[in-house]
């Protein structure tokens, strides 16, 4: 039998947009912070980005950034502004982010969303929650449930678990191209299925609920 509890959960599923990747890295929370954290470091894993250039440091120590995603026939900019923290509970540590595309071609529009570090005792709990708005006017919103939102989630969680082989086998990302993938013989492999889509415990609060109290102070 269904139960009410059940139903609503599954209501809650469905109307909560948002994306959701997670994946468990085991390496040390320093590696993948400074990984993460550090423009250059970040955009050799994060297929989303092929430059992010550091512009200015507001008074409450958010950076903010200009980004870019060159696909070769079009580059795609935007700007954006991140605010990192380290002293959570039990050893925890976020990083919120606000961004902009500044591109009328771009499927994505503004956004906002949060990394969380969370050490355990088998690594670390990677994860993140966002959520955007979509471009390309009408057309873009009819798309955007369709197609890009799920292509959006499957390119985070590929690029997850490109940042966890290079922090736990020590494979550069330059090794872990989705062109290589192609290539016969044993290598290491990014797959988007190593990462979870949903948290897993569901509380009744949406992804973008959880995001940390630093997301505020870039958004205010």
């Amino acid at each position: 039998m269904k139960t009410p509890h059940g139903r609503r959960r599954r209501a809650h599923a469905t109307q909560d947009r948002a994306l959701y990747v997670e994946i468990l890295i085991r390496a040390p929370l320093e590696t993948v912070w400074e990984r993460t954290q550090d423009p250059t470091s970040h955009v050799r894993w994060d297929a989303r980005f092929t430059s992010i250039r550091p512009t200015r440091v507001r008074e409450n120590g958010a950076q903010e950034f200009d980004y870019e995603l060159d696909l070769g026939l079009h580059k795609f900019r935007g700007t954006g502004s991140s605010l990192g923290t380290r002293h959570g509970r039990h050893g925890e540590r976020t990083s919120a982010l606000v961004f902009d595309a500044a591109d009328r071609l771009s499927p994505l529009g503004s956004g906002r969303g949060y990394w969380r570090y969370i050490p355990t005792d088998d690594g670390v709990r990677f994860l993140t929650g966002y959520d955007y708005q979509p471009g390309w006017g009408p057309i873009g919103r009819i798309l955007d449930p369709l197609i890009t939102r799920r292509f959006v989630w499957w390119l985070t969680a590929w690029s997850f678990d490109r940042l966890r082989i290079w922090a736990e086998e020590d494979v550069v990302p330059e090794k872990t191209t989705w062109w290589r993938s192609l290539l016969p013989g044993e290598r290491p492999r990014a797959r988007a299925g190593r990462c979870m889509s949903r948290p897993a415990r569901d509380d009744g609060g949406s992804v973008m609920q959880a995001a940390p109290d630093s997301l505020a102070e870039i958004t205010s």
